[in-house]
């Protein structure tokens, strides 16, 4: 398969580097790590100026009218650039369930405010460590009314509404519903984490009205499986600008009169880095493509991509510290914010040991089809 993005979708790319180069620059980044905020407000405000919530929302809906590939790419620059917003979660998850399970109604209710960027959406379903199952969901929807606690909840301190999955009435039913983060029976509690800048909160419901979304186990899989090619996105960005980070630092030090990028111990971290990366953009493609025509192969083409992306995330961020040696372990080189993040989008839609079992599975029934 040949595969690659268009022509305008690369000047997208090109606009939207130059845009956060300049609006989230390490400094942007670092203000947040530093200080009791949750996000750049400012920065977020741009990226609503450049329509970038709504990049699949229909125009209809007040959307840009773009398709999956668009958001892709800037998916790939938000993760280079580290930006410290509640995108990811907003856009991702939260616009992603009602365009895909909303009913007509919900979607004019809720889509043109989310594409504004005035109402920020978030997605509820971890509940612990363990990794997401309909069999362990203790959360629960009862006369259009929600009970349970969802931890950790990213942007949940920060979201107006949330999409929450939940048990429902019967027993072995799953459901989604949109719950209103600032009406009744709803408590939140902000989350400390490995990485401040995308913050976190522990949301507790007590019968707090909750309206239907949708129904069933294979919708969250849907959304999730969504959700992992456009985070596979960002951790590509992530590595690529890691490695970048580490290369130029190996070419600019110098011991023992050479630069230390001449090293072949140095070259290996490299050149492993770059491998990796190399097969995490593959993948990150073939799910990009598989998202963008709607093709039967996304749930192994998603959790291909989620796994070798998180992975190729982590291997850069850790190497770009042994790279800068012991500078690298200190608060004043950015190398650190790149490990944080690199950590946190590890466990974000489920662990690598989560989505290597999915995909053995999803094989598995291919194989046998």
């Amino acid at each position: 398969m040949n595969f690659d993005f268009s022509e305008e979708q690369l000047v997208l790319r090109d606009q939207a580097r130059k845009f956060l180069s300049e609006r989230a620059a390490p400094s942007r980044v670092r203000r947040v790590l530093e200080t009791d905020v949750s996000y750049d407000t400012e920065l977020w405000r741009g990226m609503v100026e450049m329509a970038w919530p709504g990049t699949t929302i229909p125009e209809a809906f007040g959307g840009a009218g773009y398709g999956y590939l668009e958001l892709c790419v800037i998916a790939e620059e938000l993760g280079r650039s580290l930006a410290p917003t509640p995108f990811a979660s907003s856009v991702y998850l939260a616009t992603e369930a009602i365009l895909v399970a909303g009913s007509a109604a919900q979607q004019a209710r809720w889509l043109p405010a989310l594409a504004s960027g005035q109402v920020i959406g978030c997605f509820a379903m971890a509940e612990g460590p363990h990794p997401p199952r309909s069999e362990t969901l203790q959360a629960h929807v009862k006369d259009g009314r929600v009970s349970g606690v969802k931890l950790p909840v990213t942007d949940g301190d920060v979201a107006d509404v949330a999409v929450v999955v939940a048990r429902g009435a019967k027993a072995g039913d799953v459901s989604f519903v949109l719950v209103d983060l600032r009406g009744p029976g709803v408590t939140r509690t902000p989350v400390a984490t490995l990485d401040p800048t995308r913050s976190h909160a522990r949301l507790a419901f007590t019968n707090a009205p909750a309206e239907p979304l949708g129904e069933g186990w294979p919708l969250v899989a849907r959304l999730l499986d969504r959700a992992a090619v456009l985070f596979a996105f960002e951790q590509v960005g992530g590595a690529q600008a890691a490695l970048d980070m580490a290369r130029e630092y190996a070419l600019g030090r110098f011991a023992f009169g050479r630069p230390i990028a001449s090293f072949q111990a140095i070259k290996h971290k490299l050149v492993d880095i770059y491998v990796a990366l190399e097969l995490a953009r593959s993948n990150a493609y073939y799910g990009a493509w598989a998202l963008g025509s709607g093709a039967a192969d996304l749930p192994v083409a998603a959790a291909a991509a989620r796994i070798s992306a998180t992975e190729a995330f982590f291997l850069a961020a850790k190497e770009n510290i042994q790279t800068h040696g012991g500078m690298g372990f200190t608060w004043e080189f950015d190398c650190h914010m790149y490990y944080r993040r690199a950590k946190l989008l590890a466990l974000a839609l489920g662990s690598s040991r989560y989505w290597k079992n999915l995909l053995l599975t999803r094989l598995a029934a291919r194989e046998a089809a």
